[in-house]
């Protein structure tokens, strides 16, 4: 009679079989590594003494065989026989047809392992690398900086739902809807700042809760060096243990095939877990270029909030929260200028008063308007690049048609100093990198609406008027000849 446990055909009988695999692989790992180098995989064909099993990717496949070949050889022995063999079937998602298999003769001594990539193995789990990871942990550290705080974190409507997110994400981590957490933005707008707020206060009130903010360059070089070390498992480890993981910047995943395999698996591991993940990009998860379409699925999971650029209010609020922190005081009319001036981000605008504070203290000058367009001009040309200053455009047109600067802000409705004004407005925003409302501003105070009012006169009667459209040309000559 033959011998059921080496030659067992009947179809439904690879269930029964896989399932005594796992009875003797849970025996001999940790339960997180388990459910995440285990659980997804599925029994496909029993054929004699042949299990067929499926797996979610070709890496995966080849972290099986590196790190748990001599465990897969005990659960075959034990479920199939010393002659029972184990094939993998890899796919790449559950929703994606089934690519072609790998196969893998696992042979009774695992040091006799052959199989079709003629790669080596190492043992699944070995001292060394637990040592490793417990040192690790003795000495983790979050990465985290403690001046990014919910109380310095300045709100507006640029930022609203995206701060109410993080502070519900941060009080309850991992529990609410919220996971992932994405947040998306322009350079500047408070991203790693709000994130990192998030993590300084799980760490304040959940005692205990590992956190770690990595960027998402760091995560790849680590993931490097683990690959060349041969310290995946440890790698693996170390991520799938946090309690909380922030990854920063993560459209520079895109493109790292393996990289993205790694965290992907990660990532599952952590949700499932029911850890809190929360990521930042500068754009939102359906412009992400380079990511594979299985890992954006799951960036649209939890929620997904965007940082604007901040309105004048908060701009305004934000001058006024750096003032207070260094115990400093300005003139009202510079905040409004600076406030109105640098109105691309966060970061340009506390860049400029502290460039201001602090060329006014080596030169032992006060600070006043003057000192503040001094200021404003240098940041607002070298970081945007921009060809012309608003001061530039005002003495230029305002010379043209010989009036003064303060004719051109004045409110006085003569014709000849309107069109003068107008004409101002319109090179200020073909020019400068001022918004309609800061040009409004260094015009008098006037309102964005008078500001669009003026540019679309100038457009009209560069059609009709052949006189103002030599006007606009000989001013645009001469305001490039001063640069």
């Amino acid at each position: 009679m033959e011998n059921t446990t080496t030659s067992i055909t009947t179809e439904n009988d690879r269930f029964a079989v896989w399932e005594n695999c796992l009875q003797v692989i849970r025996q001999h790992i940790e339960e997180q590594a388990f459910m995440t180098w285990f659980e997804p995989i599925k029994p496909f064909r029993l054929e004699k003494n042949v299990l067929t099993i499926q797996v979610p990717s070709k890496f995966f496949y080849e972290y099986l065989e590196e790190n748990f070949v001599e465990l897969l050889r005990k659960a075959i022995d034990f479920s199939l026989g010393i002659n029972g063999s184990l094939e993998y079937s890899v796919i790449v998602d559950e929703e994606n047809q089934v690519n072609q298999a790998y196969f893998a003769q696992l042979t009774q001594t695992p040091t006799q392992k052959k199989y079709a990539n003629g790669k080596s193995n190492n043992t699944y789990i070995n001292n060394n690398s637990k040592q490793q990871y417990l040192e690790q942990k003795r000495n983790f550290h979050s990465d985290l900086n403690i001046n990014y705080t919910f109380d310095n974190f300045i709100e507006g409507d640029c930022n609203r739902l995206a701060r109410s997110a993080g502070l519900a994400v941060a009080q309850k981590p991992g529990v609410t809807s919220f996971n992932p957490l994405m947040l998306y933005g322009g350079v500047g707008l408070g991203k790693t700042h709000l994130v990192q707020a998030i993590g300084n206060y799980i760490q304040t009130y959940e005692e205990g809760k590992e956190v770690l903010y990595v960027s998402a360059d760091k995560f790849t070089n680590q993931f490097i060096e683990a690959l060349k070390n041969n310290n995946l498992e440890l790698f693996n480890h170390f991520y799938m243990h946090v309690d909380v993981l922030m990854i920063d910047d993560v459209q520079f995943l895109a493109g790292k095939e393996r990289t993205q395999e790694i965290f992907f698996h990660i990532f599952n591991h952590l949700h499932q877990s029911g850890k809190q993940i929360i990521m930042t990009s500068d754009c939102p998860p359906i412009e992400l270029k380079g990511l594979e379409e299985r890992l954006l699925s799951r960036f649209k999971w939890g929620l997904t909030a965007d940082l604007k650029q901040p309105d004048l209010e908060t701009r305004m609020a934000i001058i006024h929260k750096k003032l207070q922190d260094e115990s400093l005081e300005l003139p009202v009319d510079v905040i409004e200028y600076l406030a109105h001036s640098i109105d691309s981000n966060v970061r340009e605008l506390e860049g400029s008063l502290v460039s201001l504070i602090a060329q006014a203290s080596l030169n032992n000058t006060p600070i006043n308007m003057d000192l503040a367009k001094q200021t404003v001009q240098k940041i607002v040309q070298s970081v945007e690049s921009k060809e012309l200053s608003i001061d530039e455009v005002q003495k230029c047109v305002s010379d043209y048609f010989g009036l003064t600067v303060e004719d051109l802000k004045a409110k006085t409705r003569k014709k000849e100093i309107v069109t003068a004004r107008q004409i101002a407005m319109y090179f200020a925003k073909e020019y400068t990198g001022f918004s309609l409302k800061s040009i409004g501003y260094h015009f008098g105070g006037r309102d964005h609406s008078t500001v669009i009012h003026a540019i679309q006169t100038v457009n009209e009667y560069m059609m009709e008027k052949r006189e103002l459209k030599l006007y606009i040309e000989d001013i645009e000559r001469k305001l490039f000849s001063r640069k």
